[in-house]
């Protein structure tokens, strides 16, 4: 009988990714999903054994329902984005910090081996322009908290209860079936949507802020990777490509790949943002062997194709 993987967000952009992932190596998969963010159809036309609870991780029933048979967990359920998250930080918390405490709970109960999607925005704006694990945290929204709030969860579940756990900070996915038409949409998203209706970009802030923009490909590979991992206690790895990209040379290579010159509008700053982010992903390599292979200039490629053929 094939492993059972429950995870949780599964609906969701990069769960979507991955459970598609998953199914096709032959695992067999639970999702839950309360379908707030995530969006059925993310994962109309999967093939193989997947199983679909609706409901929330902060729901204890709910969880419980969804780790009948799974060893193994990977929790993405969360509610994202800055932005959301100072306008609304305690629905932020509940989502993500009360919802891995359940996730914890049951896993521990069942003795399943966690893999936690943790954020780069932990790190917050530091001196050191490669962002590492060993680095002091410094959380600048209620998001980035409520998500280390989870990580000392998994740290302190682990410790205490011997909980195989690892924790996947993700700097910034990619990637089609991410939503484009969201005042909380990601940036890549947000960029492809603009330039296919015709109108200006909007970047938040004078564009030089960077980022580490990784192929959804990668990071869920790279999950995979953790979840299969022979490591016991808690340990903390980056995901991402490893190259730093300003948000204007972002807009430069999608204007390219849709054959557009454009100038986007300006707007202010946005509060509790990272200024640079930009990933040490040495220790993914040496403890998940962890190895991105679709650098930038493809992604973004793949990325504007999926959503033109969607869009158009």
């Amino acid at each position: 009988m094939s492993t059972r993987v429950l995870v949780t967000g599964g609906a969701g952009f990069i769960g979507s990714h991955l459970v598609r992932r998953l199914l096709a190596a032959g695992r067999s998969v639970t999702v839950i999903d309360d379908f707030s963010t995530g969006r059925r159809t993310n994962l109309d036309g999967v093939e193989g054994d997947l199983e679909i609870v609706e409901g929330s991780v902060t729901d204890a029933v709910a969880v419980q329902r969804a780790f009948a048979n799974s060893k193994h967990v990977v929790h993405l359920a969360a509610l994202p984005s800055v932005a959301r998250s100072l306008e609304t930080p305690l629905d932020t918390h509940h989502a993500c910090a009360t919802g891995t405490a359940q996730v914890l709970f049951a896993a521990k109960q069942h003795g399943a081996r966690v893999v936690y999607a943790g954020s780069s925005s932990a790190y917050g704006n530091q001196q050191e322009q490669w962002k590492h694990e060993s680095m002091r945290e410094d959380p600048l929204s209620p998001y980035a908290a409520a998500k280390l709030a989870g990580e000392l969860y998994c740290r302190s579940y682990a410790r205490v209860y011997g909980l195989p756990v690892v924790i996947t900070r993700f700097f910034n996915v990619f990637g089609p079936r991410q939503v484009p038409d969201s005042q909380y949409s990601g940036v890549v998203a947000a960029f492809c949507f603009s330039l296919l209706r015709g109108q200006q970009p909007r970047i938040d802030g004078d564009g030089t802020q960077s980022r580490d923009f990784t192929y959804v490909e990668d990071v869920v590979e790279g999950v995979e990777k953790a979840l299969f991992a022979t490591t016991t206690g808690c340990e903390i790895v980056n995901l991402a490509y490893g190259q730093s990209i300003t948000v204007r040379d972002l807009l430069a290579e999608l204007s390219r790949v849709a054959g557009k010159s454009v100038q986007p509008l300006y707007a202010a700053a946005r509060k509790g943002d990272v200024r640079h982010s930009l990933a040490d992903v040495g220790r993914a390599k040496s403890i998940i062997g962890f190895c991105p292979s679709v650098g930038f200039a493809e992604g973004i490629q793949r990325t504007y194709d999926w959503y033109r053929s969607q869009y158009s």
